[in-house]
C-alpha cells in the first residue's frame, strides 16, 4: 500500500488519515513550543531568582502541567499515526523517544513527512511520480 492510498480510506481501527496526520504535526508544535515555555519559567526560577527556594515557584506549576498534557497527547498521537499509517516498530520508538529532548518533535515531525510517514508521499517521490515516464 502507498502512502497516497493511505490518506483516502480509514484504518482497521477507523481513525482517517487526513484527521491524523495535522493532528500529529500540530501536537508535535505544540510539545516544542509547550517545552520552550518550560525551559523559560525554570530558568527564571532556578537563575534569575535570588533564592529559588523561597516557595516562589513563577510559571512553573502553569507551564509544567501544560507541557505534561502536550507531551502525553503527542505520545498518544505517535501511537495513533503508527496504527494509522502502519509505521514499524523502531519508527514509534524514535517518534515516542523525540518526546524527550526538547524540541525534537518537530525535527521528527518535519523528518517523518518529508519521508511520506504521514500518509503523503516524499517530496522527491512526488516530483518522479508526477513526471512521465520516458518512452523507450
Amino acid at each position: 500500500m502507498n502512502a497516497a492510498s493511505r490518506t483516502d480510506s480509514p484504518s482497521p481501527d477507523g481513525t482517517h488519515p487526513a484527521w491524523v496526520r495535522p493532528t500529529f504535526r500540530a501536537l508535535a508544535f505544540a510539545e516544542a513550543v509547550s517545552w520552550a515555555v518550560l525551559l523559560v519559567t525554570m530558568f527564571f526560577k532556578w537563575v534569575v531568582q535570588d533564592d529559588p527556594h523561597s516557595g516562589i515557584e513563577g510559571g512553573v506549576p502553569i507551564s509544567g502541567p501544560i507541557h505534561g498534557a502536550f507531551f502525553v497527547a503527542y505520545c498518544a498521537s505517535a501511537l495513533v499515526a503508527w496504527r494509522t499509517f502502519g509505521w514499524n516498530l523502531k519508527t514509534l520508538v524514535l517518534a515516542l523517544l523525540a518526546a524527550i529532548p526538547p524540541f525534537f518533535t518537530v525535527v521528527f515531525e518535519v523528518l517523518a513527512d518529508r519521508r511520506g510517514l504521514l500518509g503523503r508521499p516524499a517530496r522527491a517521490d512526488s516530483r518522479t511520480a508526477s513526471a512521465p515516464a520516458p518512452q523507450a
